[in-house]
């Protein structure tokens, strides 16, 4: 559900791809053809709710600039095209985490027979252990 509301709430337009070269082995073509994607995303300056703004921007992630921007670099495809849509998806793979909240939880107390069980177990544990003593004479 939570990556359902991301693919709602993220507007393409507010999103900035640009072209850049790969990195690493790949041959000589590597050197000629710009298939690698850096996505820049201005969180401050986007149409996301407030308080999701807000979780983004609390979050402790290396991709997330100190200026709130989300830079996610795709590289892992020889087109161009492919790595468009991974650098897509792992942003709203990002604004899904931030838009999910866990259930809190609730404390729950021990029922009174799971405890008398708790403690005739130790009880009887207690009573194998002292039979483990020396044997005496007599």
């Amino acid at each position: 559900m939570a990556g359902e509301i991301a693919h709602s709430l993220l507007r393409e337009d507010e999103v900035e791809i640009s072209a850049i070269r790969a990195q690493g082995a790949g041959g000589q073509n590597v050197n000629k053809v710009s298939n690698a994607v850096h996505l820049r995303f201005d969180i401050r300056a986007s149409s996301l709710p407030d308080e999701l703004k807000a979780r983004l921007l609390a979050f402790r992630d290396q991709r997330i600039s100190a200026e709130g921007v989300v830079v996610i670099k795709a590289q892992q495809f020889r087109s161009l095209e492919r790595n468009s849509f991974a650098a897509m998806e792992r942003l709203r793979q990002l604004i899904a985490d931030a838009a999910f909240i866990p259930l809190a939880r609730r404390a729950t107390k021990p029922t009174r027979n799971s405890q008398k069980r708790r403690v005739d177990t130790k009880t009887l544990r207690g009573k194998v252990k002292a039979l483990r003593g020396r044997v005496g004479e007599g």
